[in-house]
Formats: C-alpha cells, structure tokens, sequence
C-alpha cells in the first residue's frame, strides 16, 4: 500500500466514523505556543482539548506535517525522521478511550490488513497517584491480543504541565521469526500508534486534576506505517523516497548508506520548513534551519569537497513540496539552499584561517571550542571536521 493510499485509508475510516478532517498543518505552531516546531498533531488542539469548542465538531481528524528537533541525532536509523506527517484522531470530550482502541484495531486489521498475532500492546499499569488502565486492558484481552504494563511508558504528556493522561501504544512485530519477547524487551516490536486517554492537567505543584472533559488523542506516523505495510526496513525504503534512492546515489556517488540517508533527510526537511515560510539565521527556527543545511554540507564536502547543493535536482524539490501540499515555487526554495551554501563557504574559508593560528595547533579543549563558537562563529561539528581535513 503506498503512502497516499495509507492516508486516504486512514482519513475515510475516520470520516465515516463521523470525524471532520481538519485543515492547514503548517510545521509553525499557533502564536503563544513555546515550541519552535509543530512536534505531535495534537499542538493546536490544545484549547480544544481543555474544554474550548470547536468549530468542526467533537470528532476530528487530520494529517499533521512534524518536526522534531530531539529527534536529529537519531536520523539514519530505520525508523527516525526529522520532519514526517502524523495520522491523527481526536474526540473531544465525546468516545472514550475503548471506542477509539476498538476502531484502531479495526482499521489496522481489517483497513490494512495486519495479521493480528503481529500485534502486541502496551498499557499503562498505574502508580501512585492513579490507577491501572483497566478499561484498555479489558479491550485488548477480548481481542486477544498479548498486553504489557508499564509505567512511565505509558503515561502522555506534553511537558512538565498540561493536560496528560494514561495511554495505550500499539507494536507490530518486524522480525524474521514468529513473535516472541514483548515490546519493552525486544527492539523488533515497533511502535505503530498511541491512543491517549486524556483525563487530566498536571499543575505546577504536580498535582493532577481533571480536565473539563475527557479526551481521546491518537497519533502515528506516516513514514513509519508505510514502511511497515510495504515490507520494507527502514523508513528510507518507503515509496516517499524513491526518487531519493534513485536520484542521489548517482549524484553523490562517494556518500556510503548512511550519509545518504542522513543528506536525504535533511535536504528534505529543510524544503519543508523553506516551504512554510522560514529562511536560515542564527536563532529559533531560522538556527534549526541553517543546522540542517549546514550538515549536509559537511557531509557531502566531507566525502568531495567539489560537492554543491547547485547540482541537486528540482525534480527532489518538487517532489517534496508536492507530496506535504505546499504551494511553493521550487526555484525560490533551491535559491534559499544556494544562499545558504555560499554563506557556508564564507564561513569554511574563515574558519580555516582562524584554525591556522599557532594558538590552534595542539589537541582543542572544551574552552577552544566555545571560545571559536562565541568569537568567531564556528560551531564545534565544523571545527572538528575542518581538524580532520
């Protein structure tokens, strides 16, 4: 099943199931939001979700666009991307928690056809301050399907304060053997789909009180259900990709496997994020931005030092904007990629000048490397790379 047909999929259980699909999901959050990037579909739901009316009704559902910076240092593995789309739920003070594991499980195993005895679950097992998940657990065992309790696992919440609540995920079995273990000990369980009961506010003190109306919020991702639906490892062999494995490797010959996909995830994240509206600086999004342009520029000169974003195929571009729905010309999102390069370039030629001083010529401590940061611009992973050159 390929990836639009996966969202479609999702998004017509839903509706017929009387949700209202939502619109505009846009990388920036709404105003007054502290996060620098939308990270979860639920971050504008959140007054909806302590109580506010919405005007699409109390059963939604949507197709969020993400980005999750805590994420970055994991980017190659199987499973981890730096921005990727979250299929997302909600009832908003209308079915609980039971309503919404039932239909999961029906779309899961009859929409997609899962084979259930791939499935484990994980539910919240209670602590001091509240009680098991019972009503989830009871679910799961009419459905036969093998439960795991946990702990913090399974408790959601969106920071220190803030509505939160016991939930329960969903793991599919990836091995080459029939399954065995359980997802907290055995790495081939992936996790597929969260279902948060969402019951309470944590306040400052830590104390939880009840919301005004008890939610439900769901969330997968996209990249990932795909990847495990097509068969595949790792979500750089999903359909999404494939002009990316089919493009880069002939541009960028020397890039070993996970130089690709690290310059692939990247690059098209940073279309994304140029895509709604952000353009490279030294602070907030524009920093993250300029992170990830400038790693792939140290990745890529690297391996060649004769390597530029110049050579890069709009065909990529275009591809990715089309697929995340973004109505951008894709020359001004390769211009903003060059600019950035160049600046880059300036701050390579400098840095090689500031590292020839005598000063520089022994092993770097930790008071070099912030004294090149502060004073002269140069983050560590650059210093370290032009040391290595």
């Amino acid at each position: 099943m390929r990836t639009d047909d996966v969202i479609r999929t999702f998004t017509e259980f839903y509706e017929d199931r009387g949700h209202r699909r939502i619109t505009g999901s846009t990388l920036l959050p709404p105003p007054g939001d502290p996060v620098l990037f939308t990270t979860s579909g639920m971050h504008p739901l959140t007054p909806y979700l302590e109580g506010r009316p919405h005007p699409l009704g109390r059963r939604l559902v949507n197709v969020q666009r993400c980005l999750r910076t805590t994420d970055l240092e994991e980017v190659g593995d199987p499973t981890h991307l730096t921005v990727f789309e979250m299929l997302g739920t909600w009832s908003l003070g209308d079915y609980e928690g039971p309503r919404s594991l039932e239909w999961g499980y029906e779309l899961l195993t009859e929409g997609f056809g899962i084979d259930p005895r791939m499935l484990y679950v994980t539910v919240f097992g209670g602590d001091g301050q509240t009680g098991p998940d019972v009503e989830s657990r009871e679910v799961w065992e009419r459905r036969g399907v093998p439960v795991e309790e946990t702990v913090e696992d399974n408790w959601w919440d969106n920071g220190p304060t803030g509505p939160c609540g016991p939930d329960s995920e969903i793991f599919l079995w990836t091995g080459d053997t029939p399954p065995e273990s359980t997802p907290t000990k055995d790495e081939r369980w992936v996790e597929v789909w969260n279902h948060v009961t969402m019951r309470y506010r944590r306040l400052d003190s830590g104390e939880l009180v009840p919301l005004p109306q008890r939610n439900v919020d769901t969330g997968l991702g996209v990249e990932r259900l795909s990847t495990l639906l097509q068969g595949r490892t790792s979500v750089f062999e999903c359909d999404v990709f494939d002009p990316w494995r089919r493009l880069l490797p002939v541009l960028w010959p020397s890039l070993d496997e996970p130089s690709l996909r690290l310059v692939s995830d990247h690059l098209r994240s940073s279309f994304v994020v140029v895509g709604d509206g952000v353009r490279p600086s030294n602070t907030g999004r524009g920093y993250v931005l300029r992170r990830l342009i400038r790693r792939v520029l140290t990745v890529l000169r690297r391996e060649d030092p004769s390597s530029t974003l110049g050579d890069l195929p709009v065909e990529l571009i275009r591809h990715t904007l089309d697929h995340f729905r973004q109505d951008v010309d894709p020359s001004y999102v390769r211009q903003v990629l060059l600019d950035e390069e160049l600046r880059f370039d300036r701050l390579l030629e400098r840095g090689r000048k500031v590292l020839s001083r005598p000063r520089f010529s022994g092993p770097l401590d930790e008071d070099d490397l912030h004294y090149l940061h502060d004073t002269h611009g140069l983050p560590r992973e650059l210093v370290l790379n032009l040391r290595e050159q």
